[in-house]
């Protein structure tokens, strides 16, 4: 209180009141309701300061406050500032808080489906979108002051990461930057980056959640607390947090084998009193149903919940469970809001499509209180389940993990049903990384006073590991930084090659690989301490063991390289055999998933074929089309035949054959086993060893013979040292030479793109030719193939619908590979036109292995998929949405995405034709426009 202080202090608090009321701060602070935390005024104080900043906090911390108060500061001294987002999701849901707060001629909104009141002061954008206008020198960047880049953690993202780096890196020096992420924990390394490549940055770190979250395991029908006790809920760590006992009972309960009396070895009979109470810790060890675990949540007061399930057919699953045990979350009031408001926002949808996009069963599910969300959910369904969720009127939503990238969209709990889901390539342990961004869901801020993790019951589930998810806060952001086609046109035309390079130099990816250098040279220290005591050990006193350990390596390399030419002329015998395959060959396939009896359908030769791999032809020799004796119709790939194949039997394919029908596949399959049922197909083929042979190998083994150390009594000690001394003297070299290798490595990767568009005359010297600015208006994966394609004439004569089955190669990508019919194409000019872009890919791919551009490196051009190729053609050629689904087979999300791309790149078409190929600059305008129709056009989201 003010009467406890002397006259000196009271002087002071007075003072540093005047002077907090004379900054931008105090003004913006009033504009909330409730007291910033103690990170956010550090941050704004550091901001008004000039300095940029790094806020690193978790999710729901409330960081955006520091971004806001950016937007604050540049009004107030009359400058811009952008405010960009990576997703559009995330842009149009920023844009609409700041039109709330300024008002719509203040606010603007850039993300290339959206353009709206892009000159004013404050503008909302995608990240890709101020790439792109950074490479235009567009005049928007004039008068710029802040750029806040929300989310910046995405520049670990391994496909769309760059950007991130690259507005980072051409940001004018004037322009303050405000960097939010989630909390990673090498916040200060990339603080240091930021503070060398942009000047004086601050980094401020809050590990502390607004809302305390306790973390559940629900076995049964209790609910276990993770840790015993746990007084900082915040997640500082500076508390003690013990596992809970009785949850690592029930864990070794699970685990204890059942008793068995004729097992001998428990040496006496286990008491019934310890049996019965075994069977009554058991029966505690179930995982309930998803209705029974909604149920449970809503007794204890933990709705509203985000169930997360790492599968769009799960999450569907989900709600109709709920809906057929008769789960109700929502009374007649609530059931009358949810239908107005749905009936609002879809209003615009016609009739006809409602039924095809399920929109009455959804209705359904919303009215009682349940819902999913995944993308594979039409944009605007979306948007309506987040409505409704923040409004309280949907309490159980069962989510894909994509809803925890940005969508502000808090519950009071989060519920996980399993640690692992499929990454893509196979089924993983999510991270904690992963586990810290889906939790960080649970806990409102202003509405509840803690937030609620539950991981269910699985068979396994082990408390230690998940206490581990549960206890790492933070994850390191790595960068995903690569040089494109595209970046080096740009670079080069703004700075020349030599100050380009340098730029490069600058990326957080190469500070990286440059730090981590020091850690690999102490590594080699020690490896090099330890060799001097491996060569020790293997010192052999009849004569030079290490000169006897190399002849015994070259004797088993000499050995492994006959077996490997053995192996290499078995293939090239078994690829020659595939080559005379012909259409109705009964053949044995002799390995892999589906060995067996077989009938060929197409021997997929790609002699300029279609040979069903997206389309078209692979470089990977022969890959049949067969029907196997057990009704599946596979592509099947050179692995599958280690050896030659002959056919062994022929049949007649009748012409009605339908590989998409399984009456058809049946009817087949049981004539070929029919046919097929006398042949043995065991057929072997003996050669002599090329070892036999070898004189390499027997002078080898002469010389291992004569050698002194041969004799010795204790030679294979020796050698058990020598093979350590070997391999870790391999593993030293490995080391030096990634020590050679990270500097300059992205430079590096640089010179040889702009070796390979100077051979393809985009780039001569500092000079970029009018090929290379073609290619700087083309962004994307694919964008030295649309360049060539151009270039090639390729798309000229095409129509509107052609022209759009065509761009949809350059963005689809397949969820998942299935190689065993190939894509429905549209026939004429688009099916020749889809296989020129082939041919094309395949030579800049052959192009791209002679300069060393290495696609697993996230560098180069994949195949263009053709997928969506029918899908966009149809839409383009007016047909319904019925029809086009039907067809494709595809989520309406997910063909309302795949056709907002669609859009993109066929913009992207337009802007870079050259003048003289009028036709296709303006068909493509033509296909945008027959593109953007029904469900692509009313959904506001792409």
């Amino acid at each position: 209180m003010t009467e406890d202080l002397t006259p000196a202090e009271a002087y002071a608090a007075a003072r540093a009141r005047n002077a907090d009321a004379a900054t931008a701060l105090a003004p913006f602070r009033e504009m909330y309701e409730f007291g910033l935390d103690p990170f956010q005024i550090e941050a704004c104080q550091a901001l008004e300061a000039g300095k940029g900043v790094l806020v690193a906090a978790p999710t729901g911390s409330g960081k955006t406050i520091v971004g806001e108060f950016a937007v604050h500061l540049a009004l107030t001294q009359g400058r811009k500032c952008f405010y960009t987002t990576p997703i559009k999701a995330l842009s149009n849901q920023k844009y609409a808080d700041l039109v709330k707060r300024y008002g719509n001629d203040k606010v603007g909104l850039l993300t290339g489906d959206n353009s709206v009141n892009g000159d004013a002061p404050i503008v909302v954008m995608t990240t890709e979108v101020l790439r792109n206008m950074l490479y235009a020198g567009s005049q928007a960047l004039s008068g710029l002051g802040y750029v806040v880049m929300d989310e910046v953690h995405y520049l670990s993202d391994r496909f769309r990461g760059a950007v991130w780096e690259e507005v980072i890196i051409h940001l004018p020096e004037s322009v303050t930057l405000v960097s939010l992420s989630a909390t990673v924990s090498n916040a200060e390394e990339f603080g240091d980056w930021l503070d060398t490549v942009r000047g004086d940055t601050e980094v401020i770190v809050s590990e502390s959640r607004p809302v305390p979250l306790w973390q559940h395991v629900l076995a049964g029908r209790r609910m276990y607390d993770l840790f015993e006790e746990e007084t900082d809920h915040g997640g500082r760590g500076a508390s003690r947090r013990e596992l809970n006992p009785d949850l690592l009972r029930l864990a070794r309960t699970e685990n204890t084998r059942t008793y068995n009396p004729r097992d001998r070895r428990r040496g006496k009979m286990i008491r019934e009193a310890d049996r019965e109470r075994e069977r009554r810790q058991r029966s505690r060890i179930w995982t309930p149903g998803r209705p029974e675990v909604i149920e449970r949540l809503d007794a204890e007061g933990l709705l509203p919940a985000i169930t997360f399930i790492f599968s769009r057919a799960g999450c569907e699953a989900a709600v109709q469970q709920c809906l057929y045990a008769g789960l109700r979350l929502n009374d007649e009031d609530g059931r009358r809001r949810v239908r107005e408001i749905v009936e609002e926002r879809t209003a615009a949808i016609p009739g006809e499509d409602l039924h095809v996009l399920g929109y009455y069963e959804w209705l359904e599910a919303l009215e009682r209180g349940i819902a999913a969300h995944h993308a594979g959910m039409l944009p605007t369904f979306k948007e309506v389940v987040e409505e409704l969720f923040v409004r309280g009127l949907v309490k159980a939503v069962f989510a894909t993990e994509t809803l925890a990238l940005g969508i502000n969209m808090p519950a009071r709990s989060v519920v996980l049903e399993k640690l692992v889901k499929w990454n893509g390539e196979q089924h993983a342990d999510i991270t904690p990384g992963e586990y810290t961004q889906l939790t960080g869901r649970a806990g409102r801020r202003g509405i509840d006073v803690e937030g609620h993790a539950v991981v269910l019951w699985q068979r396994g589930l082990d408390p230690e590991h998940l206490a581990g998810l549960a206890g790492t806060r933070t994850y390191p952001l790595r960068s995903s930084f690569k040089p494109s086609y595209n970046m080096a046109v740009n670079l080069v035309d703004q700075f020349g090659r030599h100050r380009s390079r340098e730029l490069l130099e600058t990326s957080f990816a190469q500070f990286q690989a440059d730090r981590s250098v020091v850690g690999i040279s102490r590594q080699v220290q020690k490896n090099e301490e330890g060799l001097q005591g491996y060569r020790e050990g293997m010192t052999c006193h009849l004569g030079d063991f290490e000169e006897y350990a190399r002849l015994r390596r070259d004797l088993k390399d000499r050995e492994t390289e006959l077996a490997r030419q053995g192996a290499a002329q078995r293939r090239a015998q078994a690829a020659g055999s595939l080559e005379k395959l012909k259409p109705g060959d009964v053949i044995h396939v002799p390995t892999g998933k589906f060995a067996g009896l077989a009938l060929v359908l197409d021997p997929g030769i790609p002699a300029g074929r279609t040979n069903g791999h997206r389309g078209f032809e692979h470089h990977d020799g022969p890959r049949p089309l067969v029907l196997t004796a057990e009704r599946q119709v596979k592509r099947l790939a050179s692995i599958d035949f280690p050896v030659p194949v002959e056919a062994l039997e022929r049949m007649r394919i009748p012409k009605s054959f339908n590989p998409r029908s399984p009456q058809s596949r049946r009817d087949l399959a049981s004539a070929l086993r029919s046919k097929a049922g006398h042949i043995n197909p065991e057929r072997h083929r003996k050669q002599r060893s090329a070892a036999a042979d070898d004189r390499e190998l027997a002078r080898l083994r002469t010389e291992i013979r004569a050698h002194p150390c041969h004799g010795c009594d204790e030679r294979e000690d020796h050698a058990r040292w020598a093979e350590r001394y070997h391999r870790l003297q391999r593993d030293t070299q490995q080391l030096e030479r990634r020590i050679e290798g990270r500097t300059n490595t992205i430079a590096r990767t640089f010179d040889r793109i702009v070796a390979l568009l100077t051979e393809l005359d985009y780039l001569r010297g500092n000079e970029v030719t009018e090929n290379g600015k073609r290619l700087a208006r083309l962004y994307g994966e694919l964008d030295l193939l649309a360049s060539e394609c151009l270039r090639d004439r390729v798309w000229e004569g095409l129509n509107p619908a052609e022209l759009a089955a065509c761009a949809s190669a350059l963005v689809f990508e397949a969820r998942q590979s299935d190689d065993a019919v190939a894509p429905k194409l549209p026939t004429g000019n688009a099916k020749a036109a889809l296989g020129e872009m082939v041919r094309i890919w395949g030579r800049l791919d052959a192009l791209e292995e002679e300069f060393k551009i290495n696609q697993a490196e996230g560098v180069g051009q994949r195949e263009p998929d053709l997928g969506f190729a029918w899908a966009a053609y149809q839409w383009a050629s007016d047909k319904s949405l019925d029809e086009v689904l039907r067809e494709a087979e595809m989520p309406a999300g997910d063909f309302v995405r795949w056709c907002k791309q669609v859009i993109d790149v066929l913009g992207q078409i337009a802007a870079a034709a050259p003048r003289e190929n009028s036709t296709v600059a303006k068909n493509a305008r033509k296909a945008v426009d027959s593109l953007l129709r029904g469900v692509v056009a009313y959904s506001s989201v792409g």
